[in-house]
């Protein structure tokens, strides 16, 4: 898989959110994003899950504050 520009990835929805995890979130994961305009495929979501921890979790905080 080539890599994902994490910079261009928009309209980020998350599952697994537990507020009693703050500031962890540890369950949570990106389960919707898009980039210029086209969805993300599972396989990429898989990818930033597993390999960009501190992404997904500097984007749920965002999106809960």
């Amino acid at each position: 898989m080539k890599t994902i520009d994490l910079s261009k990835v928009k309209y980020m929805q998350f599952e697994g959110i537990d507020m009693r995890d703050y500031p962890d979130f540890c369950d949570a994961f990106l389960s919707y994003a898009e980039i210029d305009g086209r969805p993300l495929t599972d396989e990429e979501l898989d990818y930033i899950n597993d390999k960009h921890y501190d992404f997904i979790n500097e984007n749920v905080y965002d999106s809960i504050c």
